[in-house]
């Protein structure tokens, strides 16, 4: 019954990921902070996975318009009200100062440096980007110093001249280095390494994926057998299986088997790219749904999309893979329409589709169990 519930709640259409302005129902954006039409102050609020108006209640208090909250008061995280890097809030009866996603944030560049605070700012918007996703498939992580053992926290650390930050993941600590919230060098990287994209939601989605191997994967017997048999042996020497990947480069043959040249490189990468690779298909297929978008080709032979429910109510994975090449294929003929590259440019194998599975069903599974332990 549990399964059932899940898709119960989400045919429902209570996620949507579509925002409207409490006082003049404005459409506005998940980044925002103010509505551009009435000027209302906007903040998010995980717990309901909305963004909520607000309007001033004295002091440093927010009065909620959002009808779900019947007025409470609210504060801004300390991050935006005096830094500006963040738009979500607290309750105002909550004694801590800072929001649920810069409470995972343990370490920030140094702010001496003017670039570092814009780079800061667009780390934590990729990292809000995440959450939002990990919220929506019930995984939402525990700070790692409120949780030593399983919770998670980020780094945000830039290079020295006598050490050169590796981004990566290790016991639940993600780092991610600021130059790749520099476009240019972003660019600069993913040209000298052959991908098909790089980007900083990207990095975030991939080192999530060491984390939740841990959570996910490690600790249940069977699952792990089941990785091991799709991915491999994740108990291979992990620093020379890095060491002959670089070596013999890019020299093709992977596609077959996995979804990037770097998954070829070991178990654990290949896990956390296909990992990344099934969060930007849900990210991409949840604005899809709550966009409303249809794909009515006027021939029998072109890609149809229609969306009736929620992609984590999608039991089957047959109809999410056919959603997901319906919608990317509006996508990439969009882009090339207006001269820009393709924004998906994958050819995902059946060896692939069959990782993406995998995750599909771990995913589902853990969000049936946390839903009925609720």
């Amino acid at each position: 019954m549990a399964g059932a519930k899940l898709v119960a709640d989400f045919s429902q259409g209570k996620n949507m990921k579509t925002f409207h302005c409490d006082r003049c129902n404005q459409q506005v954006f998940f980044e925002n902070v103010w509505c551009e039409n009435c000027g209302g102050m906007l903040g998010y609020q995980p717990e309901h996975r909305a963004i909520s108006t607000f309007e001033p209640a004295g002091g440093d208090k927010w009065r909620s318009l959002n009808p779900v909250n019947e007025g409470r008061l609210y504060r801004q995280c300390r991050n935006y009200a005096l830094e500006n890097v963040c738009n979500w809030m607290i309750e105002a009866g909550d004694e801590g100062e800072l929001c649920a996603s810069c409470k995972l944030t343990r370490v920030i560049p140094s702010l001496n440096k003017d670039v570092n605070r814009l780079y800061w700012n667009r780390l934590e918007t990729a990292k809000r980007r995440l959450l939002y996703s990990l919220w929506q498939l019930h995984l939402q992580p525990q700070p790692k110093d409120e949780d030593e053992e399983e919770g998670m926290a980020f780094e945000f650390l830039e290079d020295t001249p006598r050490e050169k930050v590796m981004t990566g993941h290790a016991s639940g600590v993600i780092t991610i280095n600021v130059a790749e919230a520099d476009p240019a060098r972003r660019e600069e990287v993913r040209e000298l390494m052959h991908e098909p994209y790089r980007t900083l939601l990207g990095h975030f989605r991939h080192e999530s994926g060491h984390y939740y191997f841990d959570r996910l994967i490690t600790g249940n017997p069977e699952r792990l057998a089941q990785f091991r048999e799709m991915f491999g042996d994740e108990r291979e020497d992990y620093a020379q299986a890095l060491q002959r990947h670089y070596a013999r480069g890019d020299s093709g043959g992977w596609e077959q088997q996995h979804v990037t040249s770097y998954a070829s490189s070991h178990p654990w990468e290949d896990w956390a790219e296909t990992w990344a690779h099934y969060l930007h298909m849900f990210d991409s297929l949840d604005t899809a749904f709550a966009c409303g978008v249809k794909l009515e080709p006027k021939k029998a032979d072109e890609p149809v999309l229609e969306l009736d429910s929620h992609p984590l109510a999608t039991r089957s994975w047959d109809q999410l893979s056919t959603n997901w090449f319906a919608l990317t294929y509006l996508l990439n003929n969009l882009n090339r329409s207006i001269g820009m590259p393709d924004p998906y440019p994958f050819a995902l194998s059946p060896q692939v589709q069959k990782k993406l599975q995998f995750v599909h069903e771990v995913v589902r599974e853990h969000a049936t169990r946390a839903r009925h332990r609720r």
